[in-house]
């Protein structure tokens, strides 16, 4: 990435020391515990191949995705391997920016000032993210000795450890059982990606779209993320309120040709998440004895948040979202499979031509009409 005066857009080192700094200590196990738990995840992972692609029946064209690693991590384990995430998927961006703001007098002063504070506050971010995540595909993660990933640009899967033990304790749930059932999950997304080949490119051209129509101006950027900090802080006009007070900082930064994008990447994640929830659930009861019992109480975690702070973040963030994409996504995958069984509903990965609208994830019926040129009816 080029960088003016040495400096670049983001101090992605201050990013991970400022995440590591204050992200909440982890659950209190001991040496020989948190050894345990790290075999049990990874003797997990692998089970879960066999349990998920017999169910969805899915497979990678060349056999096992042996060379997509599967990582048990801490979460500054996960804090590192969402940087480096970052930094691959937002370098065009920062790119165009580093040139526009060259053109400015006293840019490399600006520089080394900017990139300090934007690395502090994405390390502010990661490390209210990183206590909350369970598990995590990285479908674009750069491989590095430390964190190694698949051949040619592919992914890894990352366990977050003490994440999986904090929620299993909170929910007072059998361990065995509840890391099982979070491996089935993440296992399903690794599945989705290994034996689709185009998804994850058909992913990153979308994402490379929708940055490259962000706007540049820095004084229009931070209009709009003073609106959406003033949305978190309670300040906006209550006329505001049903315009856009209740808008995350993605939608509120976006442009009109980036809400078309963003509809259809809206689409795709629905589609992911809703269908790893469909497979845990229909997994779960054969391998998983307490499935009925974990899924109640997850799902009461869901959707109630920790607290008023916490929900204020996870709303400002799109987080809020996420759920929606999970229920939705879910409900559209069992609606298919009901329709035209799980060989009709795998039509959905033949190109992205297949791939549902944010309508038909809604509309169901509408897909197969579509792909399958009959009606629900």
């Amino acid at each position: 990435m080029t960088s003016i005066g040495g400096a670049e857009m983001v101090d992605w080192k201050l990013a991970v020391a400022t995440a590591t700094r204050l992200v909440r200590p982890g659950p209190d196990v001991s040496r020989d515990e948190a050894r345990d738990v790290v075999a049990e995840l990874r003797r997990h992972a692998k089970s879960s191949e066999e349990h998920v692609r017999s169910f969805t029946r899915m497979s990678p064209p060349g056999g096992p995705a042996g060379d997509t690693p599967v990582l048990v991590v801490d979460r500054a384990g996960w804090i590192r391997a969402n940087v480096a995430g970052f930094r691959a998927v937002l370098g065009p961006l920062l790119e165009k920016m580093q040139d526009r703001r060259s053109n400015l007098p006293g840019g490399a002063v600006l520089g080394a000032v900017g990139g300090k504070v934007t690395g502090v506050e994405l390390g502010m971010l990661l490390s209210f993210l990183a206590s909350r995540v369970l598990g995590q595909y990285e479908t674009f993660a750069p491989a590095t000795r430390e964190l190694p990933g698949a051949a040619e640009g592919g992914g890894r899967l990352l366990l977050v450890a003490p994440n999986i033990v904090h929620v299993e304790r909170e929910l007072d749930v059998a361990p065995h059982d509840f890391r099982l059932w979070v491996c089935l999950h993440e296992e399903t997304h690794r599945t989705q990606f290994t034996a689709v080949p185009w998804l994850r490119d058909h992913i990153e051209g979308e994402v490379q779209t929708f940055l490259a129509e962000t706007e540049v101006d820095p004084a229009t950027l931070l209009e709009r993320l003073r609106e959406a900090l003033q949305t978190l802080a309670g300040g906006r006009p209550p006329e505001d309120e049903e315009a856009g007070g209740g808008r995350s900082i993605v939608e509120l930064v976006q442009t009109p040709a980036q809400r078309e994008v963003l509809g259809r990447l809206t689409a795709v994640m629905s589609l992911l998440e809703g269908h790893a929830d469909y497979v845990m659930d229909g997994v779960g009861p054969q391998v998983v004895p307490s499935v009925a019992e974990i899924r109640e109480k997850f799902q009461q975690r869901r959707a109630s948040g920790a607290g008023r702070l916490d929900a204020a973040l996870r709303k400002l963030l799109g987080l809020d979202a996420k759920l929606r994409q999970y229920r939705d996504g879910e409900r559209f995958v069992r609606a298919v499979v009901d329709e035209v069984g799980m060989e009709g509903f795998n039509r959905v990965w033949t190109s992205p031509n297949t791939l549902p609208t944010k309508a038909e994830i809604a509309k169901p019926g509408d897909w197969v009409a579509r792909v399958h040129g009959r009606s629900d009816g």
